[in-house]
């Protein structure tokens, strides 16, 4: 077939991977004859139809997706974000539907989001080359699990899908981070530190409804906008489900448990008298087997102490003593410090909660050792602003 074509119009189709090439007549007579002979020739390689309405048109299926096992990384992240997209890591219906356009046109809106994508880094240790492909590739399945899991919610950064071979979108956030808001002068009121607590308390109930932790609770993974004042939680990196089975980052869980191995009975002897009945025992389906998680420390002082000491049962405890951090600081206004040898034996320095006229009790509900009272979080311990103001 000749290379060059007197290409008279190319249409553009709005359905997905379809064009349209109109060719002069000459050109349509020359391609039916060159396509009847690839056919009768047997040639493998990708047919070109023709119609005698002078359209061609080409169809280049999407090849599927493979599936991706959860927590078994392939050699690089941005595989993650390879399309046809997986159904399990698209978008809301109507993600757009709670967030102002920046501008708007005749025939489409802008609106300013943000584009996280995988920061794959490889450094030359000992004469190795190490790279953190593994842990990138675990923390963006984590957090796309996240996103795609919770239902929207007010506090939580909203997700707008994912972007081929970049990374997942999120809503950008006019603001600052909780971090900034405590180290402003003049202080927070007391009413607008009630107000963060329930909206904190708010949000973080919310995605443990679901079974899931956030990991790494801090005042720089908590959003505060300009406009209202309003919470968003976001870097869902470290989280881990609940019903998990929790490793240390220390062990390898590359390698799927050893199954266990299967008791058979004694054999029958002829000198055993065999009842004369015996009931039928009832088969059980086989019970899947839990996955397995790595639980990391998150920023200090807020990682909960059997965090830190790698012993970790439950993930949303270990959330209820991240907040209580955080309230600390709500209440002082100031950032706060806990050594991690002391904090790793559930200690608190002398006197740290001394001086709190808002948070005080609670607290001390949420930074007790995790199997001696640690309080869950539950949306009944919201606090009435206006009750507490009144007093």
């Amino acid at each position: 077939m000749s290379s060059k074509r007197h290409v008279k119009r190319v249409t553009l189709t709005s359905k997905k991977n379809w064009w349209m090439v109109e060719l002069d007549e000459e050109e349509r007579a020359e391609l039916a004859l060159n396509s009847f002979m690839e056919e009768t020739a047997g040639n493998e390689g990708p047919q070109t139809p023709f119609r005698s309405s002078g359209y061609i048109s080409r169809v280049h299926e999407p090849t599927p997706a493979p599936s991706i096992p959860e927590y078994a990384p392939p050699n690089h992240p941005l595989s993650i974000f390879s399309f046809p997209t997986p159904t399990t890591y698209s978008a809301p219906p109507n993600p757009t539907q709670n967030l102002a356009p920046c501008a708007s046109g005749s025939a489409s809106e802008l609106f300013k989001c943000i584009v996280k994508k995988p920061n794959v880094v490889q450094l030359e240790i000992n004469g190795e080359m190490q790279s953190n492909a593994n842990d990138v590739m675990t923390q963006f399945r984590a957090e796309l699990r996240v996103y795609t899991t919770v239902t929207r919610h007010r506090n939580i950064a909203a997700f707008l899908g994912c972007l081929e071979n970049v990374g997942m979108v999120l809503e950008f956030i006019e603001g600052r981070t909780l971090w900034d808001i405590v180290r402003e002068r003049p202080e927070l009121t007391q009413g607008k530190k009630l107000d963060f607590h329930n909206q904190l308390l708010d949000g973080l109930t919310h995605l443990h409804s679901f079974g899931l932790s956030h990991g790494d609770l801090s005042l720089l993974n908590v959003q505060v906008t300009y406009s209202s004042d309003t919470i968003k939680l976001l870097d869902f990196g470290r989280s881990v489900c609940a019903d998990s089975v929790y490793a240390s980052p220390f062990e390898d869980i590359s390698q799927p448990p050893a199954p266990p191995i299967p008791v058979r009975p004694p054999p029958n002897s002829r000198f055993t008298p065999k009842s004369p009945y015996t009931p039928a025992t009832p088969v059980l389906p086989p019970v899947p087997p839990r996955q397995t998680e790595q639980i990391h420390p998150g920023t200090r002082p807020f990682a909960a102490p059997e965090v830190l000491r790698g012993e970790c049962q439950d993930a949303r405890l270990a959330d209820a003593y991240s907040f209580g951090m955080i309230l600390v600081c709500l209440d002082r206004c100031d950032l706060v410090d806990v050594k991690p040898w002391v904090q790793r034996k559930d200690a608190l320095p002398n006197g740290f909660l001394d001086g709190l006229l808002v948070f005080r009790e609670r607290c001390e509900w949420y930074l007790r050792k995790w199997d001696d009272g640690r309080r869950r979080l539950a949306k009944d311990d919201m606090m009435d602003v206006d009750a507490r103001m009144a007093l």
